[in-house]
């Protein structure tokens, strides 16, 4: 289904509002209910039943899966401590203080997005993966990526969990060699549940029974919070505001960087949504007429280009499919009120041929006889159909600092 809508041949919009970083995404932009009904469903089954998400959900994690599968290669995957931490709290730290470049380095839908989309970055972390997978099986999943690490938290407290009944146990080992995220000490008959993805390989391949799922039947140790707990947990604090703050100065550069682009219908304005959008290229994939460009050396987002047509007056389509709230969803009637630039006419090279009047669907375009083409600003959306239609070029869309609603 993921690939079917990346490449622009079917849409399942439940698969993609299920994702974690962009239904956060949409929480935090717009506090849209159903995101937060959603987000909280998530939470809740990770909660109950572990990291169901990563093993069934997570299009990055289905990926690691079926490379697991062609190596075969064994559970290799080791824990980096408490610097997962750190990196997490860094990524979540920085979109709270108001950009998303850092959750796009490593958030697993963005990758995954950007990886079929054909963008370098996704690309670069496809490879990156795979080699990860091959020496160390599903290391990106335990140890780098920010929403495994958050759902593990969650998962290691959950209340199924996967453990070893240690007097049905003969420390085998084949449970381990299965894990592919070297979670189970055989030796030690134990499982780190914070790890463990719920594959429910190890339950499959003991000839002991000695695996289960569910509820562990004897008490946990009591948290007992140490003197080097305490300090972790200060350091990770200090961590939050440094990334929160450090998210706060990296928006105000990237708005700082922004140029004059038209960007999609619901962006709003330029320096935010350089900020939010993650780059999944979910939008550029799937726009029909192909004006939705990669976010490039020029512009840190997606924008639009009208050097080859136009953005359609009848479709909604990237509004509709962004699934991280970077886009308002729009509907038809509303985004063809929504004004994402400025057409203007250079009366030294018009022609006055009048093929922009007759292409304008706003027909908002006039000509007196024998004058120029006028377009009121009040009334043009910015759609760049008739730039389109000029033989000469004579036409340019400019953007405006903000979208606005034409009344």
């Amino acid at each position: 289904m993921f690939a079917g809508a990346f490449l622009a041949l079917l849409y399942v919009p439940v698969f993609f509002d299920l994702q974690i970083a962009a239904l956060l995404q949409r929480v935090l932009l717009h506090f849209s209910a159903a995101a937060i009904v959603l987000l909280l469903c998530l939470l809740l089954a990770t909660f109950l039943f572990g990291r169901l998400y990563c093993s069934t959900l997570c299009p990055l994690g289905l990926f690691q899966e079926f490379l697991t599968i062609i190596f075969r290669r064994k559970g290799k995957a080791h824990s980096s401590g408490n610097g997962k931490y750190f990196l997490a709290i860094f990524v979540w730290g920085s979109l709270l203080g108001g950009t998303a470049f850092f959750l796009r380095l490593l958030d697993p839908y963005t990758l995954s997005g950007s990886a079929v989309s054909g963008a370098i970055a996704g690309l670069a972390a496809v490879v990156i993966i795979t080699v990860l997978v091959w020496f160390k099986g599903r290391f990106f999943c335990t140890n780098i990526c920010p929403v495994g690490i958050l759902l593990g938290l969650i998962s290691k407290h959950a209340v199924n969990k996967i453990y070893i009944a240690e007097n049905d146990c003969v420390s085998c080992g084949l449970c381990a060699s299965v894990c592919p995220c070297g979670s189970i000490d055989f030796k030690n008959k134990t499982v780190d549940n914070e790890t463990c993805v719920k594959c429910l390989k190890c339950l499959s391949i003991c000839h002991k029974n000695s695996l289960h799922y569910g509820r562990v039947p004897v008490a946990e140790v009591p948290f007992n919070p140490g003197r080097r707990r305490f300090l972790i947990g200060g350091a990770l604090v200090t961590t939050f505001a440094l990334a929160f703050k450090s998210g706060l100065e990296m928006s105000k550069l990237a708005a700082a960087k922004v140029k004059n682009v038209i960007l999609p219908p619901g962006a709003g304005s330029a320096d935010n949504f350089a900020n939010r959008c993650l780059n999944c290229n979910l939008c550029v994939q799937n726009c029909p007429a192909k004006i939705i460009k990669k976010a490039n050396a020029d512009y840190p987002a997606v924008h639009l280009d009208y050097a080859d047509a136009f953005c359609d007056y009848n479709c909604n389509r990237c509004s509709a499919l962004c699934p991280s709230g970077a886009l308002e969803k729009l509907s038809l009637p509303r985004k063809q009120n929504i004004q994402i630039g400025q057409a203007a006419v250079d009366e030294s090279v018009c022609i006055r041929c009048g093929l922009c009047i007759s292409t304008c669907p706003r027909g908002i375009i006039r000509r007196e006889e024998g004058g120029f083409p006028q377009i009121s600003p009040d009334d043009c959306i910015g759609c760049g159909a008739c730039v389109h239609a000029c033989p000469v070029k004579a036409i340019t869309v400019s953007a405006p600092v903000k979208q606005r609603l034409l009344s």
